[in-house]
């Protein structure tokens, strides 16, 4: 996985409460084992007609809004506990997203993939909504060693919370693989010390 510490980009917003994982990455686009390729299908019946074809009143088709955050309503990621949500977000270019809830199962895949779920007040989540609005353009600072997003042109900022190991592994750019195998000379110590 790469490592994320610090970002500042532009945010794609998709203000709409109760995003489930269907949505996210219909069924019927899970038949790949791999990771790759997930991220045309992101929201893929909210983007693109029966014939397939864009159509334009989508955010994600809208070249006004581009970025690497994803910022989405409340309860963000419920229903199945499907991995290739993460996976097609993370495909179409974003790592982080930004709700003011999460689906626990969709927040442990997210993290377990590398993509960041940040959870922030519903105040705070409106004011970002307000200044996307204002400027398309207005840009985000996710800084997560400090566990902070800032709205930059306003200065409002926010603190979220993350499980430590989880926030190492992402620093790190760790899977749980890696966290292990970076963990080898302890293990080694603690076995020769029994």
């Amino acid at each position: 996985m790469k490592k994320f510490t610090k970002l500042t980009s532009a945010v794609v917003p998709l203000n709409i409460e109760n995003i489930d994982t269907d949505q996210i990455i219909p069924a019927r686009f899970l038949k790949a084992t791999t990771r790759e390729g997930f991220g045309e299908n992101l929201f893929r019946d909210w983007r693109y007609d029966g014939d397939n074809t864009p159509k334009p009143e989508f955010v994600l088709n809208n070249p006004t809004y581009s970025g690497q955050v994803l910022v989405a309503g409340k309860n963000f990621g419920c229903g199945s506990s499907r991995e290739h949500a993460a996976w097609a977000i993370q495909d179409a270019g974003f790592d982080a997203v930004i709700s003011s809830f999460f689906a626990d199962i969709f927040k442990g895949n997210a993290l377990n993939n590398g993509l960041l779920p940040i959870q922030v007040s519903d105040v705070f989540l409106a004011q970002i909504f307000k200044a996307v609005d204002s400027n398309p353009k207005s840009a985000l600072e996710v800084d997560l060693e400090n566990q902070t997003v800032t709205i930059l042109e306003t200065g409002a900022q926010e603190s979220f919370e993350i499980n430590p190991y989880k926030k190492s592994c992402l620093i790190n750019g760790y899977d749980d693989i890696d966290f292990i195998l970076n963990q080898k000379q302890l293990i080694e110590e603690f076995e020769q010390a029994k």
